[in-house]
């Protein structure tokens, strides 16, 4: 079984809305998906939703406090393990520089995250949540440097032990997968591992020489600029 699959292509191939059949945002027109050898349709909604937790690219906080935020992934959790969901999030430097730390209400009187930390608060969340599938979806496309390195080190506790279905625009992010499948044109062109599909020379090869490409030239004007 894979326990780490990522799903990539070029915008518009239909990686997000593959992961979206997952908690049926949408049906499937052909085919079947299930979990644990069950058809999803047969599940009840409010049973699917338990067992599906989602990272965005873009996550949204509501206007309360950081610790509801939180506990939003299961309104029944103790204050203890919202902290402790919090801390395994790497959001500890987050609240240390609120007075009110946890108990800070977000977007009141000044109070707002940027995009890194907002995501952090989220992931918090979907630990919290502790449901057995994950699905990250570009989950640090708005994140500076800093705070990519923090949520990569939440996403090891976030995701220890569980199903993970990563959708990535940066290929670096996903050379570790059990599986990556290759979307194009809403079908599946290729899948494998990363060094086989690199050997493969097919559309993921073409993907990783632009993307590596790509990765260089930024590197080397950087040094230019330096």
């Amino acid at each position: 079984m894979y326990k780490r699959q990522a799903l990539v292509g070029h915008s518009g191939s239909g990686k997000s809305t593959t992961a979206s059949l997952i908690p049926r945002f949408y049906d499937a027109g052909e085919g079947k998906i299930k979990i644990g050898g069950v058809d999803i349709q047969e599940i009840a909604h409010k049973d699917l939703m338990q067992m599906v937790a989602f990272v965005f690219q873009n996550p949204k906080l509501f206007k309360d406090s950081l610790l509801e935020n939180i506990r939003a992934g299961r309104p029944n959790a103790t204050r203890e393990e919202v902290l402790q969901a919090a801390h395994m999030a790497q959001c500890d430097d987050i609240l240390a520089k609120f007075p009110q730390g946890i108990d800070t209400v977000v977007g009141s009187k000044g109070v707002y995250l940027s995009g890194g930390e907002t995501q952090r608060i989220a992931i918090a969340r979907a630990i919290l949540k502790n449901a057995p599938i994950i699905v990250l979806d570009e989950a640090t496309a708005y994140a500076d440097p800093e705070n990519e390195q923090q949520i990569q080190q939440a996403f090891e506790g976030l995701t220890k032990g569980k199903t993970v279905i990563m959708i990535a625009h940066r290929l670096s992010t996903i050379q570790d997968a059990d599986q990556i499948l290759v979307m194009k044109q809403g079908k599946l062109a290729e899948q494998g591992t990363h060094t086989s599909l690199v050997e493969q020379n097919g559309e993921y090869a073409r993907m990783w020489e632009n993307y590596t490409k790509t990765t260089q030239w930024h590197i080397g004007n950087e040094v230019k600029v330096c």
